[in-house]
């Protein structure tokens, strides 16, 4: 398989700054393979993501950092850039607790190769679906949480997702609330899939209040987690319609379709670096 390198980038747009970053890649043996890029009116800020073939590429995987430092300097980007390898794959852990829907389709779609990541662990407040860690061979860590321990346990899950070398994690349906402490160390590479199509209807329930207020479309949100509950950047949202012949376990198992796809859709923007946090919104490339 072709192996590429991907350079996000992030910082005040100007005239020729995307010729330049093109430039540097031709001046070195690179081909170009996809090229993404926005410019946000109000703050005049520059989203890019672009990614190169490094077959033939003249500069190493050892010196390519030092290099794009240098033209940061030059160029004015020295803030605002990421560059990862094709051949380095993300390593997720999945927090889970009760509701085995999303987790199911992760690790289908993750066995399938449609996600493209290392997912060497699943982590939960409780024991009922080990059984599907162990069908897939993926080590189950159960955390119990209460009131009394939310604190400490989260001390142990960080330390589990320092020891594995946890990237980024997503949430297939936790039922816990993180603490701002916990968030901070995973800012923007926390993935929650909510059960509704914020915002709206949030908090407990949003099946039987959606059924409740005859709607006509239900959804669900695929959103990073932040202090602000519920409210962070959204990555991904679905929909699908209903009608009022539609009960509230009708709802339901529509809803879990919706929440499996956007979800894995979520995730696989993330692990192809697609994903840039403009303000409390998402950027797509």
């Amino acid at each position: 398989m072709m192996k590429t390198a991907v350079l996000k980038i992030t910082c005040l747009d100007r005239k020729g700054f995307i010729a330049g970053i093109c430039d540097f890649i031709f001046a070195n043996g690179g081909n170009i393979v996809s090229l993404g890029e926005y410019v946000d009116p109000e703050e005049k800020q520059l989203f890019m993501r672009i990614e190169w073939d490094l077959g033939g590429f003249g500069i190493s995987k050892k010196e390519l950092p030092g290099a794009l430092k240098k033209l940061a300097a030059k160029t004015g980007f020295e803030n605002g850039w990421e560059l990862f390898y094709s051949d380095r794959l993300l390593r997720m852990a999945i927090f889970v607790s009760k509701y085995d829907h999303c987790l199911h389709d992760l690790m289908l779609r993750h066995r399938a190769g449609e996600i493209k990541c290392e997912i060497p662990l699943i982590i939960s407040n409780h024991d009922d679906l080990k059984y599907v860690a162990d069908y897939f061979g993926v080590d189950f860590i159960c955390v119990p949480i209460s009131k009394e321990n939310k604190r400490e346990a989260e001390k142990k899950e960080l330390s589990i997702l320092k020891k594995h070398r946890i990237d980024f994690i997503v949430l297939a349906r936790y039922m816990q609330i993180l603490s701002g402490e916990f968030i901070a160390n995973y800012e923007n590479k926390i993935i929650n899939i909510h059960h509704s199509f914020l915002p709206a209807f949030e908090g407990a329930k949003p099946y039987h209040q959606a059924c409740e207020k005859g709607v006509k479309i239900i959804g669900a949100t695929s959103h990073f987690v932040n202090t602000d509950l519920d409210r962070g950047p959204i990555i991904q949202q679905g929909v699908a319609p209903v009608s009022h012949r539609d009960t509230v376990d009708d709802l339901v198992i529509k809803g879990r379709d919706i929440e499996r796809m956007v979800l894995s859709n979520a995730v696989k923007l993330f692990i192809e670096h697609r994903v840039f946090i403009c303000r409390n919104r998402t950027v797509i490339l």
